[in-house]
């Protein structure tokens, strides 16, 4: 069974910092694409980064670009988010999801984690 599972979130103040976790199981994790979304109340979700297990390819939104760092640790199973600077628009609900395409797109996703919550205060 495909899982996973998201850690890291909370409360933060405007400038501060947070690491999200991605934790997966159940599938080849060097065949997959992992990306964060996330969710802010009354907004579609957005992509905002993503990362090749297999070659460690990145890509990153202009919203986040310089600001959040995606890394992987192929040993254990974990992608991280690396998100400084925070802003209060960067408040939500952040979702790590899998796909098998080597470089998905946003809509390419096929297993999805339970989300986390950030949230920014100003």
């Amino acid at each position: 069974e495909v899982q996973l599972v998201e850690s890291g979130g909370g409360l933060v103040q405007a400038g501060g910092s947070l690491r999200l976790s991605c934790a997966a199981s159940g599938f080849t994790f060097d065949d997959y694409a992992i990306g964060w979304f996330r969710q802010a109340p009354g907004k579609e979700r957005e992509g905002v980064s993503c990362i090749s297990s297999s070659d460690g390819s990145t890509y990153y939104e202009d919203s986040v670009k310089g600001r959040f760092t995606i890394s992987s640790d192929n040993a254990k199973n974990t992608v991280y988010l690396q998100m400084n600077s925070l802003r209060p628009e960067d408040t939500a609900v952040y979702y790590c999801a899998a796909s098998v395409v080597v470089a998905p797109g946003w809509g390419e996703y096929d297993y999805w984690g339970q989300g986390t919550q950030v949230t920014v205060s100003s």
